[in-house]
């Protein structure tokens, strides 16, 4: 049997904000092929972790190290994470007047893979991925998330993810205000990029389990993982809340 490819590890990893700590010793590592969830209440610390693995540099590593298919990222700007194939999926959409999605798509995958896309070739693959998320080709032609709604806004984070074909996707509440039928769609996108790269996924509910089966789930307290486990423990997080958690990190109360 093949050993597992490790795509990320996280050793130790201490991160403050402007003196504030929080990140307080995170431990996590991601094989590829493998969806890891982690759960939590707000301010846990979880899109700090997504966001300090792309290299926001609002925040500052005290203590640790995150590593990426064995390279230290403290050696890598955002932009070269990026390019190696690290893709982070916004909480929060950025909306660009005057960009066309279209023209958006094709620069962001023309930079990350760093040569000319020849026009047949993209064009057919973006179809294709437009097609998988049921997405009209009127959507090119507008600004990137310039008048979307929440479900369009997250849909295209998923569209270019499919394009980009990341290492390491790291999805930051890509669930968060989806109705039924959007959360089916992303949710296949995410399930077509898993079985070749690590998955992170930050949700709050179990309800995007159901259509995305994770590996593990871990819960995140005041910036620490608590708890692992398999996706019945996303169930007795929904049933239960985070209490039981705090009073017993073990889970043996």
């Amino acid at each position: 049997m093949a050993m597992a490819e490790e795509i990320l590890r996280i050793e130790d990893l201490h991160v403050s904000v402007e003196g504030t700590p929080i990140l307080n010793g995170m431990d996590l590592v991601i094989n590829r092929g493998e969806v890891h969830v982690i759960m939590g209440r707000n301010g846990a610390g979880k899109s700090t972790l997504a966001s300090v693995v792309m290299g926001h540099p609002a925040y500052e590593i005290t203590q640790g190290s995150i590593y990426f298919k064995g390279q230290n990222l403290d050696e890598l700007s955002v932009f070269e994470r990026a390019r190696a194939g690290i893709f982070l999926s916004f909480q929060y959409p950025a909306v660009i007047p005057g960009v066309q999605v279209g023209t958006f798509l094709k620069k962001s995958v023309q930079s990350v893979r760093d040569e000319p896309l020849k026009g047949r070739a993209f064009r057919k693959e973006l179809n294709t991925a437009m097609g998988a998320l049921e997405m009209q080709k009127g959507v090119l032609s507008r600004y990137v998330n310039d008048g979307f709604s929440g479900g369009e806004k997250k849909r295209l984070e998923i569209l270019q993810m499919l394009l980009l074909q990341p290492q390491l996707a790291l999805l930051d509440e890509t669930d968060s205000g989806l109705d039924i039928d959007a959360l089916r769609i992303v949710a296949k996108g995410i399930n077509q990029v898993a079985p070749t790269a690590g998955c992170l996924i930050i949700t709050h509910y179990q309800r995007l389990l159901d259509h995305v089966h994770p590996d593990f789930v871990h819960v995140m307290i005041d910036g620490t993982i608590v708890r692992s486990g398999g996706p019945e423990l996303a169930h007795k997080l929904e049933d239960q809340g985070y209490d039981w958690l705090e009073t017993s990190p073990e889970g043996t109360a």
